[in-house]
């Protein structure tokens, strides 16, 4: 089952607006910090907050999130 393997958040820095729809679907592992940088808090997500983090790497307009699967 791909829910019970490792999976990581990689970001495109370049990418990223700090538009900030990650940090408002999973806060626990986005923050737009002042200056408009993204930091991941945690880039290892747990099972319990893979549908979170799912749904905030999907809502990133440019596509600077992904999931991996470790």
């Amino acid at each position: 089952m791909a829910d019970e393997q490792q999976h990581r958040i990689q970001l495109d820095v370049p990418r990223c607006t700090g538009l900030g729809l990650c940090e408002a679907m999973s806060p626990d592992h986005f923050e737009v910090q002042d200056d408009g940088s993204l930091v991941i808090h945690g880039p290892d997500v747990n099972a319990g907050d893979l549908v979170r983090v799912r749904a905030a790497v999907a809502a990133c307009p440019t596509e600077a999130l992904r999931l991996v699967v470790r």
